[in-house]
């Protein structure tokens, strides 16, 4: 029998308020990161005294709370209600351009000019007379900062608002998970963003079940979930990099399973149910979320994992390992069909490294039956998913 709207919502379930399990809910207190949180605040607390901070590059791995305790300083920040300081917050993802990224600030700063059509110099000298006019010292948060494709440029443009300043100042916050992509500065944006770094640490296994513990509570009706539950979603989060994000996701996938179900209560199962479908869920974040080269050359080793490559041909193995080599001529191939220039072999090196750690792909050195030493990369996913993902991405 069909079900309605109104069978649906009246169904019993186990949740409270499902948004604050949401890894971009702000709860009142960030468990295990209130040395990082004192040391943005400190780093910040110049320009509530009409001065200009110093800017500073946040790093850490996906799940570390970086993007939370930097929006929790700005509720705080805001709370103060300075005439002279701002705070303005960028998703880099969405504006990946030194274009944007001032289209962006003029939604928040000056709302009347933010039309399309006028270009980046009408932009810049209205956020200078702004600043000048108030006195103000502006605090940019470039949150995914290593998605801007035009990284140098936007530092430098936003860095040399200061020569032009007779009043007030403009600071910057970089956050990233890949600490490589200062690699990509020229070292002027480099020592401006790098002021003052903050590295923010994995989270253990009993931190993220003190994290899970506030949110559950938050999140779910009292006794809907298992102590036991909560320890193993802890210590799979913890193998999987300390992610809280992760973590998060498991609870709350579980806690459907459970209202699919109609169990109760959330038990080892469910989680253990729940990973299956999380792990599908993330891997198509993180290949999304990839830097175009890095889905180039992912693409390149789904459609050699696909077509068998070189490799298996020479030894008979049948375990999809591929040659770098031959994935590296199949990258170059593949750039120039998206209509990309391809980088350098060095840059495809380094591609390897990141998509290995972010568990995409799995990479060995050669045994014997091959000449010389050379490395083995395999693919963790479907082939043809990855692709397809892949595709969209890139040809959209």
């Amino acid at each position: 029998m069909l079900s309605s709207f109104q069978d649906i919502l009246s169904r019993s379930s186990i949740f409270g308020d499902r948004n604050t399990l949401s890894p971009h809910y702000i709860p009142s207190t960030l468990p295990h990161r209130e040395k990082e949180i004192s040391t943005v605040m400190s780093a910040l607390s110049p320009a509530l005294k009409g001065e200009k901070p110093r800017s500073m590059f946040i790093y850490g791995k996906t799940g570390t709370g970086k993007t939370s305790c930097v929006k929790y300083v700005m509720e705080r920040f805001e709370e103060m209600k300075s005439g002279t300081a701002r705070m303005c917050y960028v998703n880099c993802r969405i504006y990946n351009t030194r274009y944007r990224v001032f289209h962006k600030l003029m939604k928040d700063n000056l709302p009347e000019f933010a039309k399309t059509g006028y270009g980046l110099s009408f932009f810049y000298e209205k956020m200078i007379d702004l600043l000048n006019a108030s006195a103000i010292n502006m605090v940019t948060v470039l949150d995914e900062i290593d998605m801007v494709k035009d990284l140098d440029d936007l530092v430098y443009t936003l860095t040399r608002a200061n020569d032009d300043l007779k009043k007030g100042g403009m600071s910057l916050i970089g956050i990233s998970n890949k600490l490589s992509f200062k690699d990509r500065l020229d070292p002027r944006s480099r020592s401006t963003l790098y002021e003052t770094e903050i590295v923010f640490p994995p989270y253990t296994s009993n931190q993220l079940k003190s994290i899970l513990e506030q949110r559950v509570k938050l999140g779910f009706s009292d006794g809907a979930v298992d102590d036991s539950a909560i320890n193993l979603a802890s210590a799979m989060a913890a193998q999987d990099n300390g992610d809280a994000r992760y973590a998060l996701k498991l609870i709350l996938r579980a806690g459907e399973i459970v209202d699919e179900e109609g169990a109760g209560v959330v038990s080892e199962r469910h989680v253990t149910a729940a990973r299956k479908s999380v792990d599908e869920d993330v891997s198509i974040e993180a290949i999304s979320t990839l830097p175009q080269h890095q889905q180039i050359v992912l693409y390149s080793i789904a459609t050699l994992s696909m077509d068998g490559g070189r490799y298996s041909k020479l030894t008979g193995n049948t375990d999809n390992y591929l040659l770098s080599g031959e994935i590296y001529e199949t990258y170059l191939r593949d750039s120039r069909n998206f209509k990309k220039e391809a980088r350098s072999s060095r840059w495809y090196r380094e591609y390897l490294s990141e998509l290995e750690m972010l568990g995409l792909i799995t990479t060995v050195e050669s045994g014997k039956g091959m000449r010389g030493h050379t490395r083995l990369v395999k693919l963790a996913y479907s082939p043809a998913k990855v692709k397809s993902i892949i595709e969209k991405n890139i040809l959209e």
